[in-house]
C-alpha cells in the first residue's frame, strides 16, 4: 500500500489519474493515499500493484515464540 501511494507520489499523479491508470475509483485512491489499509483486501492492493508493473509478493515471518 505504502509502494503505491508512493508510486502516485513520485510520478505526479492526481487522484484522478491514479484511479484511471490503476483501473479504481478516485474515492479508492484518496483512501490509499491515506493509509485506510482496513478498507483494502490483499487480492486488491496485489491487483493494482500488478496494473502499476510492480512484482508484488508476500513474505511471511514466524514472530511466535513457543
Amino acid at each position: 500500500m505504502v509502494e503505491l501511494a508512493e508510486l502516485i507520489r513520485r510520478q505526479g499523479w492526481t487522484q484522478k489519474q491514479a484511479a484511471l491508470k490503476l483501473g479504481v475509483t478516485q474515492p479508492r485512491i484518496s483512501d490509499l493515499t491515506r493509509g485506510k489499509i482496513d478498507l483494502f483486501s490483499l487480492d486488491t492492493l496485489m491487483d493494482m500493484a500488478a496494473v502499476a508493473g510492480m512484482v508484488p509478493h508476500i513474505v511471511l515471518k514466524n514472530t511466535a515464540v513457543y
